[in-house]
């Protein structure tokens, strides 16, 4: 008779597996998304960035039309417009899609892998990688043409990126969970996202306010985002305003536990099947 000693398993293995499977159900479930929203013919998952990029290239040209300048000429029409409305695309997507999220995919919740928040953050992710892919999509050919300078700092760009998906996330996790308990929350969404325009910093530079409007709207988390969004895309050459990455941090820090209980209590309210 042999005796047989076995190794005991490596003690990341067990997070290892549980992290691989995670990553499959998100993966599918973004698959899964894209083909629901966007469909599998014809352009299919091309609209994933080329909804955003038809939008912010649309908004590009009739700025351009009707000859909207800002009087400052270190910031040129093009590359200002991009930094706009492709930032502002994102915040939109995440939190307007997030409506009764969860009742539109409750069936989603019979497989035994799948829970609540990985529909909410397979939506999130998809919506931002799409955005993100845009912009570059956008930037890479008018850099090439010269109607925009090559990126000042990349890696604050896509800090700005994720800062931006991650307080559009946490604001999107109350939304959700509040417009299954409450019906009247759909109908305050569209509203509410058109008065966050003008603190969203989508539409100036805080520089190019007068000083005493410049302590208030760096208040909003959106328009500390985009300061560091535009000081990775143009530099601090033409970014001179008191921005900061920590407060829009710590701003989603409070909100994400407070929309995950929320999300938690709303599930009671989705009837499944």
């Amino acid at each position: 008779m042999s005796l047989r000693i076995d190794r005991p398993a490596p003690a990341g293995g067990a997070f290892s597996k549980a992290l691989d499977a995670q990553m499959r159900v998100l993966s599918a479930l973004m698959i899964r998304e894209g083909i629901t929203h966007y469909g599998h013919e014809n352009l299919g998952f091309f609209w994933v960035m080329g909804e955003p990029l038809v939008l912010s290239v649309g908004v590009m040209i009739m700025w351009a039309m009707i000859g909207m300048t800002h009087g400052h000429s270190e910031v040129g029409l093009v590359p200002f417009a991009l930094s706009s409305y492709t930032l502002l695309t994102l915040w939109r997507h995440i939190v307007n899609r997030s409506v009764h999220s969860l009742r539109n995919n409750a069936s989603l919740l019979f497989h035994r892998e799948v829970r609540v928040l990985d529909i909410l953050i397979a939506r999130a992710l998809l919506d931002a990688l799409g955005t993100l892919a845009a912009f570059f999509v956008a930037y890479v050919p008018l850099c090439l043409f010269g109607a925009m300078d090559p990126l000042a700092d990349p890696l604050l760009v896509i800090g700005a990126w994720a800062l931006q998906g991650w307080f559009a996330f946490s604001v999107a996790l109350l939304i959700a969970g509040l417009s299954e308990i409450f019906e009247a929350v759909e109908q305050f969404v569209g509203p509410l996202l058109y008065i966050t325009l003008p603190i969203s910093g989508a539409f100036y530079l805080v520089d190019w306010l007068p000083s005493n409007l410049q302590t208030i709207v760096l208040w909003s988390p959106l328009v500390d985002i985009n300061e560091m969004f535009r000081a990775g895309v143009f530099g601090p050459q033409v970014i001179r305003s008191d921005w900061s990455a920590t407060f829009p941090a710590l701003c989603s820090l409070v909100i994400t536990p407070i929309g995950l209980v929320v999300v938690r209590k709303s599930v009671s309210y989705v009837r499944i099947g």
